[in-house]
Order: structure tokens, then C-alpha cells, then sequence
């Protein structure tokens, strides 16, 4: 995810008059040299800020990351925007990036964070052109788990509004939106499976695989989550925890089903493959059950998947999002399409119902991705960055 540019010179998500995109012309201001800004609310930015740096190589957050109580805010270079973060979306691949499992060369001390949306403070005279002080934008690049961001300009996407619900479109909705497109085949009637259905990239996994009117079933691990699923269209939620996964499948769809959707790996995985219908689709995105331990994966009856794909001419795929950037932008378009027009859910989980309440500040970081592994996450887990304007020139 470190290496994610997404190419976006875009307005993809500004108002729109008469269904057409609007870029509205913008003054020219340079701010790449200045080391002391002022903000478009006439308050002070300041010298210093928080951040959060993987200090140490580990799948334990807590063990690998450190909260930095003061790094200088950087300066935006000519063609940078400076956002002052808003939201900033959790994943559970953040345990992954901490560890290490995606650049094995890189060193701590680094940076960490996906993604985040917030308001542009300053920019480089190049930036200029397109952006203005003031303006809203959303970003995927790491290093988001920051007060303050830099973000080349040609990667942020302008947005409308500052709101967690588009948060939840920059990874795990194109995530669900490109995978389903190239290898699900979706279409009338068929049986789809996804598995952890009701968490961040599951939830749209579920709805887009309705709108191509299939049939969908998804796993979850409470009732509560078994009547959200419902609410976003799923037919069949099943609840591992009081059901056997496997036996409803087998007895329901005796046949198999056409695509599994899966995230969680492990057993959950086993059970995927062997559920396959004749010349099904499994789609991995995640494995999620095994990163958390030293190795990042829990074991799976690999020995058997020759002959059981052969059989079945079935298929397995994986699914890492930086490698279908060039699809990136008619997967946002369209995701964004959807939700103003209110046909697609964008759930939000901002921690409200945890023992300690929502999750505020880069502080609640680590409990934000404590809660995400307990799995009681409904929706996409987003953190708050609150600012308090506290100075007036």
C-alpha cells in the first residue's frame, strides 16, 4: 500500500450541477517556501505536530508503532498540497505495513496510514492551478496516521464534503468494486459468498454483488451484524459463531456457489474452496485471520488445491488494489455515483459502542485496530482527528 498513487487530477467527487463535474476557477497561491502558515480560519498552524511512526518491526501495533508527540509539520514542495487530516481510515492490513510484510527493505524508522480526507492548509505554486487553500480533499498515500499530511497534488481527490462515509470508497470500495469487476463474472441468478460480510470491504462486496442481481450470502460473527447485512440487500447471512458455515452451504446449495469473496483465510479459506460450484471464482483480498502471527498467515490445505480446482475447473485469484491502479479512477466514479444517489451504504464504525467510546484522536489509533481484531466492527473503522481553532490574527 506504501507504493499506492492514485492518479487523480480528477474532481471526481465535486458538486455537480446538471449532472456534469464543475471545476471552478482558482487563485494562485504559493506557500511551498514558507515555514509558518496560516490557515483559511485565520488561525495559526502550528511549528509542530503528532504523528504516528512504526518504530520497530512487528505485527503487534502496540509493540511496532509510537506516537510522536512532536515532529516539525512539513512544507509542502511545488507541486504538494499540506492537508490538516480530518479522518483517517483504519486496515487491516495496517498490522502488515508495521511489520514490515510489504517492503521488506524498508527501515523503521517510517511512517503509516492508507488513507485520510481533510482540508488543504497550503500548497506549492504548481498545486495552485488546481487546488486552493480551503479546499477539501481525500487521499490514498501512506503516512496519513498525522495532524498534518503532505500529498502530491496530482494523487488528491476533491471532494464536497469532509464526511468518514467517502472515507470508506478510497480503499475498500474500489478494492471491492475492481476485484468483483475483473474476476466475478457477476450476473443474473448467480451465488455469491463473501465472507467477513458485514466489515469494511465486505459491505460493498455485498451490495455491488446485488446490483448485479445475484444471490448473495455473506458470514458474520454476531446477530447484530446478520441484521445489517440484511439492511444492505444480503439474502443469506450466516453467523459462524451459531452455525456451521459449511453444513448451511452444503445443505442449501448443494452445487457449490459461483464466487466466493474471502477475506479471512485459514479454515475459512479450506471452506471457501471446497464450496465452489463448477468453474467458480474465489477472489482473495485479505487473509486477516493470520496477521497477527509472526508468520502473517495461518495455514490452508494447499496440498489438495490442485486437485480440487482441476475437478471443478474452478479458479482462484488474488487481489492486491496497487496493482490495478489504471482502474482506479471508473471505480471511484462510479462508486461515488452510487452513493449520491443513495443506492449504495457507505457504514461507517466510529467506535462509539466499544468499552471506551469514539475513536478521537491519533491516540485512539491503537484502539481503533485493538477493536478491528476482535471483530465486532460493523462498516469501515474510521478514526477523527478533531481541530480546535486556537489562535485568531
Amino acid at each position: 500500500m506504501s507504493l499506492l498513487r492514485v492518479r487523480a487530477g480528477l474532481g471526481l467527487l465535486q458538486c455537480t450541477r446538471s449532472g456534469s463535474l464543475i471545476c471552478p476557477s482558482r487563485p494562485i497561491v504559493d506557500m511551498s517556501y514558507s515555514h509558518h502558515f496560516v490557515d483559511f480560519q485565520g488561525s495559526s498552524i502550528p511549528t509542530s505536530m503528532k504523528k504516528l511512526m512504526v518504530t520497530q518491526l512487528s505485527p503487534d501495533f502496540r509493540k511496532a508503532v509510537t506516537l510522536i508527540h512532536s515532529v516539525p509539520v512539513p512544507v509542502p514542495g511545488d507541486g504538494d498540497l499540506l492537508i490538516r487530516n480530518r479522518y483517517i481510515g483504519i486496515n487491516a492490513s495496517d498490522i502488515n505495513f508495521s511489520s514490515g510484510r510489504y517492503d521488506p527493505s524498508v527501515k523503521p524508522p517510517f511512517d503509516i496510514g492508507f488513507e485520510g480526507i481533510g482540508e488543504v492548509v497550503a500548497l506549492g505554486l504548481s498545486a495552485s492551478k488546481n487546488f486552493t487553500v480551503g479546499q477539501q480533499v481525500a487521499y490514498v498515500k501512506s503516512s496519513s496516521f498525522a495532524e498534518y499530511t503532505v500529498v502530491p497534488a496530482d494523487i488528491a481527490i476533491p471532494v464536497t464534503l469532509v464526511k468518514p462515509e467517502l472515507l470508506t470508497l478510497l480503499i475498500s470500495g474500489t478494492t471491492a468494486y475492481i476485484s468483483l469487476k475483473q474476476f466475478g463474472h457477476l450476473s443474473d441468478g448467480k451465488k455469491i459468498l463473501v465472507t467477513a460480510a458485514a466489515g469494511g470491504t465486505g459491505q460493498f462486496a455485498v451490495q455491488l454483488a446485488k446490483h448485479a442481481n445475484c444471490y448473495v450470502i455473506g458470514t458474520c460473527s454476531s446477530e447484530e451484524k446478520a441484521g445489517f447485512l440484511k439492511s444492505i440487500g444480503c439474502d443469506l447471512p450466516i453467523n459462524y459463531k451459531s452455525e456451521n458455515v459449511a453444513s448451511v452451504l452444503k445443505k442449501k446449495f448443494p452445487e457449490g456457489v459461483d464466487v466466493v469473496y474471502e477475506s479471512v483465510g485459514g479454515e475459512m479459506f479450506d471452506m471457501a474452496v471446497n464450496c465452489l460450484a463448477t468453474k467458480g471464482h474465489l477472489i482473495i483480498i485479505g487473509f486477516i485471520s493470520g496477521y497477527q502471527t509472526p508468520q502473517g498467515i495461518l495455514p490452508v490445505k494447499a496440498g489438495a488445491l490442485p486437485a480440487v480446482l482441476l475437478r471443478k475447473s474452478a479458479s482462484v485469484h488474488g487481489f492486491f488494489l496497487m496493482h490495478y491502479l489504471s482502474e482506479y479512477k471508473e471505480a471511484i466514479m462510479a462508486l461515488v455515483k452510487l452513493y449520491q444517489s443513495g443506492k449504495l451504504v457507505c457504514e461507517v464504525d466510529n467506535g462509539e459502542l466499544s468499552p471506551e467510546g469514539k475513536f478521537i484522536g491519533l491516540e485512539s489509533v491503537f484502539r481503533a485496530v485493538d477493536y478491528m481484531y476482535t471483530g465486532k466492527n460493523i462498516g469501515k473503522i474510521v478514526v477523527e482527528l478533531p481541530h480546535l481553532v486556537n489562535s485568531k490574527l
